[in-house]
């Protein structure tokens, strides 16, 4: 018989609470024709403006070839443009679209209504501490991955 207490397992419920939400989110974002990873494209450009190519599959945590797919029907809908880097002809550079404008605003509106029912119950002190514990999770488990590519 394997053994492991899973209901103990930090890694268990992050995982399933992520799931939750990625599930949610596409289940709610369906109705529009967006999907949750159409959904971080869209979020990582919005904080950064735009980003590489590889940047971003990294920072979505999907393979290069798995991202091309999901930018060739957000470019094919207008919503992003590839184009070549300035300083490296190899990579290409993601950029948001005026017509990912409209789409944006669906999205933030469908977050917030999840962010609303996720947090039910919680106050503004409970929330605090949370993104605190995450963090500080988060920390501890990147700290001994930075320290080896420093070394």
């Amino acid at each position: 018989m394997l053994e492991y207490d899973f209901d103990r397992s930090i890694g268990c419920w992050v995982g399933q609470t992520t799931h939750a939400f990625e599930k949610t989110l596409n289940d709610r974002l369906a109705p529009h024709g967006i999907t949750y990873r159409q959904w971080q494209v869209l979020g990582f450009l919005a904080m950064e403006f735009q980003l590489p190519q590889v940047q971003l599959a990294e920072r979505m945590r999907i393979e290069p070839p798995t991202l091309v797919g999901i930018l060739d029907r957000m470019e094919r809908d207008g919503w992003i443009e590839r184009s070549q880097s300035p300083i490296d002809r190899r990579k290409k550079i993601i950029t948001a679209t005026a017509a990912a404008r409209p789409v944006w605003k669906k999205i933030v509106a469908v977050a917030r209504d999840i962010r609303n029912e996720a947090t039910r119950g919680l106050t503004e002190a409970d929330l605090t501490e949370l993104e605190r514990i995450l963090a500080r999770v988060r920390n501890n488990l990147e700290a001994p991955q930075e320290r080896k590519q420093t070394a």
